[in-house]
């Protein structure tokens, strides 16, 4: 049977990351763009002249022609992704949630409360559970069917990917990373080119927080209906250094049960994604790809393996200090966002809690 497509709304549309939702959605066979919305000062303009376009490709030009629209509930969409800004996406993507939109977000607001899904699909698809524990029904009972979930910060996702595969064969008990995250990850403008060029910043305000927490949540156990959050202890050092796309982690293990060099090489080759079998459009071939060459992982020559979605892992070696050690890369803006709440999405429509609604959801 031929899947249907969903009509698919973008908040905070003119940003960094809105701008990358564009790009992966383009040729999307379930998805397909009908409503851009972002700030008043870009409401009513054609999105080519209210975004300051930074991709690498032009704007497709049905997307280019489009009007921009307040980021209000009310236009014609099926479902959200919210590239929002965390300063305001708390109220907003609650009001779309509200009005009955599932909201799929890259922001951070929402992704340590108890019943929103914090979601790699490769990791946690059961996870997806806790949509059915949220109730966004306007102050008087009546639930509309609006619901969010969310997707990890864009260096969580690397390390979560890379750990998945020693905490089901070995346990681990503590890890310690340090980052070297590319420019991209600070949206635009960004970092100044005078504190870039030539320079390393170390220090990425609450990103060594969310390192710490996000991977308890996602490596949890949902039980009852309650993430039982993983017990591992996460020590993070994260820094801005001058690369465009990709962020590499130095990683640290120590493990619960004794584990050889080789013995780890072998859980990231054997690791099987639980989606394997589900054909979602956006999922790599293989989630992780392991270098044997110790000059490798690069991000820019392997960020983009997997359309951006794979996560590369290199230099497996014994840790004086831990247990091993070995370095991830992972795309910060197509794994780490955008395309990670595209394949959130998609997964979403697998399981069935995405569906076609029968007219655009209106606020109350």
């Amino acid at each position: 049977m031929e899947q249907q497509r969903f009509r698919v709304g973008i908040l905070g549309a003119t940003g960094a990351v809105g701008q990358k939702f564009v790009e992966v959605l383009e040729g999307h066979p379930w998805f397909e763009i009908t409503a851009l919305a972002a700030s008043e000062r870009s409401a009513g303009r054609p999105y080519a002249e209210a975004a300051n376009w930074i991709g690498s490709s032009e704007i497709p030009p049905h997307v280019a022609a489009m009007e921009v629209q307040e980021a209000e509930p009310g236009f014609n969409a099926d479902l959200v992704f919210s590239g929002l800004d965390s300063s305001v996406a708390g109220e907003i993507e609650a009001a779309f949630a509200r009005a009955g939109y599932p909201v799929i977000s890259n922001a951070r607001n929402y992704r340590m409360q108890d019943d929103v899904p914090l979601l790699i699909p490769e990791i946690n698809p059961d996870h997806t559970r806790l949509i059915e524990r949220q109730q966004w029904d306007e102050g008087n009972g009546e639930a509309r069917g609006g619901f969010i979930v969310t997707n990890p910060n864009c260096s969580t996702v690397g390390l979560v990917c890379a750990l998945r595969p020693l905490v089901d064969a070995f346990g681990v008990a503590q890890v310690q990373v340090t980052t070297m995250q590319a420019l991209s990850g600070a949206g635009y403008p960004g970092v100044s080119s005078l504190d870039a060029l030539g320079n390393v910043v170390p220090y990425i305000g609450g990103e060594e927080e969310k390192m710490a927490a996000e991977p308890r949540k996602l490596l949890g156990t949902l039980r009852d209906g309650v993430v039982e959050p993983a017990a591992l202890a996460i020590s993070a050092q994260c820094n801005r250094v001058p690369v465009l796309d990709g962020h590499m982690e130095c990683i640290s293990v120590k493990f619960a049960s004794p584990a050889a060099v080789e013995d780890v090489r072998r859980a990231f080759l054997d690791y099987r994604s639980p989606i394997d079998a589900y054909d979602l459009p956006s999922a790599p071939p293989r989630l992780l790809h392991v270098f044997d060459d110790p000059r490798f992982p690069q991000p820019r020559r392997h960020a983009s393996l997997g359309r951006g979605l794979t996560v590369s892992i290199g230099r497996i070696r014994p840790c004086e200090v831990l247990d091993v050690k070995f370095v991830a890369l992972v795309h910060n803006t197509v794994r780490g966002a955008a395309g990670g709440a595209v394949l959130n999405a998609e997964l979403l429509v697998h399981q069935g809690y995405l569906k076609k609604r029968q007219r655009a959801a209106v606020s109350a």
